[in-house]
């Protein structure tokens, strides 16, 4: 079955054919680890992660590389500022390896928190200043680069075309472009491939230029280019990236080998917080970690995230979580229930479920249509092993791991007094005590539920 994808390059849904018709190469942005990853950064993991399970479950194998940003990311993602890790390090008095380390070891806790499947390739850009360094001398010895007294640049009037996906008008755009940040540069829109550094600066390496350090984008075009070769299948990340970082990454590659590094470029939107942006002023950056402070499985966001397309903005809210971690539950249910029927469902309703959610899938990821198939199967009037079985291969796309049970979290002693001393309040029919009781137990955090079959207390 054809897998269609749209290509921000072509502006098109395009179908997808790899350079390699059994293996798909891929490229993806991966963090710039000076601060906490937050469920914005995440949702564009999301969508990544499922275009792998999709690209599995339509029987490619995978070759997918991610960069871990430790260097060279200026405050603005532009030519400006100071370097992100420099500027976290300093304000946690702290070096910026430790920095660095701190960061990618919670980003990939927070991946594991998601079921999010770590690529193949997983590369540091301190460890690639080496293949850098060779990819601009490249770039100069052809003439599409040259030195100013405070960076190598590249030189955009060298294209054919630039940009090419984010389709801006550069002469529409020159009258407002800035072009105080280095009067030497031959034109506003050239940006730093290599970048002179002062000499108390922290992150510098020797180069033909003297002590310097490489800039933002030069680092994904030549591990790229390393790890996947001068063209691969696919490169992904959030649509932040367009306009500068792949614009650029894109340029960079075309200098060297007159190539465009991917042939499908694949972009994820924002997130929107309560319907606004998230800021600090707001009080409204949210990290995976508060899922579990607030008694969630994390992995309720990934099922969250599939409400809508990934091309499309995400209004994340703390009800549409409630109501998500609810979904869950249901659908681990189904899948238990349908494991323990005893009804007979024909062949070839199984496999009009399949064909549904395989095309869903296969067309531009289109997760909600996806859900709508597996919560028609499981809401199935006949509960068989037969749609249990097909739920879990669903299941390889959605990374739910819906065959596992919750875990049930252990409740304080401290609550489990009050839950008994509430108890003893209405068996002795003291029905304020009883409501105080339960006032407590709530401002505890915990949340108290009776019915027929008893009473169930558990974390709110």
């Amino acid at each position: 079955m054809d897998i269609y994808l749209y290509n921000t390059l072509t502006r098109n849904k395009d179908k997808f054919i790899p350079l390699n018709e059994k293996e798909v190469r891929m490229y993806s942005c991966g963090p710039t680890v000076y601060k906490d990853a937050t469920i914005g950064n995440m949702r564009t993991n999301i969508f990544q992660d499922v275009l792998r399970r999709v690209l599995r479950y339509n029987g490619y194998k995978i070759k997918h590389a991610m960069n871990i940003t430790d260097v060279g990311h200026l405050v603005s993602d532009g030519d400006e500022g100071e370097d992100k890790m420099l500027k976290s390090a300093r304000e946690e008095h702290k070096t910026p390896l430790e920095i660095a380390e701190h960061y990618t070891k919670l980003f990939f806790e927070d991946l594991a928190m998601l079921k999010i499947e770590t690529p193949e390739i997983v590369c540091k850009a301190t460890d690639h200043i080496k293949e850098m360094l060779e990819f601009v001398k490249e770039l100069v010895e052809k003439d599409f680069a040259y030195e100013t007294s405070t960076a190598i640049y590249f030189d955009i009037s060298k294209l054919d075309k630039y940009p090419v996906l984010s389709n801006l008008n550069l002469e529409e755009q020159k009258a407002g472009a800035r072009v105080e940040i280095d009067p030497e540069k031959r034109n506003p829109y050239d940006f730093a491939l290599w970048i002179k550094a002062p000499e108390n600066h922290l992150m510098k390496w020797d180069s033909p230029w003297g002590p310097s350090y490489p800039g933002w984008h030069i680092e994904c075009s030549a591990m790229g280019r390393k790890y996947l070769g001068e063209q691969f299948d696919i490169h992904t990340g959030g649509i932040d990236l367009i306009p500068t970082h792949h614009e650029n990454e894109i340029a960079q590659s075309k200098g060297v080998c007159g190539k465009v590094p991917a042939n499908y470029w694949v972009h994820g939107e924002y997130l929107l917080i309560d319907g606004g942006k998230m800021s600090k002023s707001l009080g409204n950056v949210y990290l995976m970690k508060d899922f579990i402070t607030r008694g969630y499985n994390p992995i309720v966001y990934k099922l969250f995230s599939y409400s809508c397309h990934y091309r499309n903005k995400l209004n994340f809210t703390w009800d549409g979580i409630e109501a998500a971690s609810k979904s869950l539950e249901r659908l681990k249910n189904g899948y238990q229930i349908h494991l323990q029927g005893k009804d007979e469902v024909e062949d070839n309703i199984v496999e009009e479920y399949e064909d549904r959610f395989h095309k869903a899938i296969n067309d531009d990821l289109n997760m909600p249509l996806a859900m709508g198939t597996v919560w028609e199967v499981v809401r199935n009037e006949k509960k068989s092993p037969k749609l249990a079985e097909l739920l879990l291969k669903f299941d390889t796309v959605l990374g739910l791991e819906i065959d596992k049970k919750e875990e049930q979290e252990e409740i304080p002693q401290e609550i489990l007094d009050l839950v008994e001393q509430r108890k003893q309040a209405r068996q002795n029919k003291d029905w304020a005590k009883s409501d105080e009781l339960r006032d407590l137990i709530q401002s505890k955090g915990y949340e108290i539920k009776d019915s027929k079959e008893g009473t169930e207390v558990k974390r709110k």
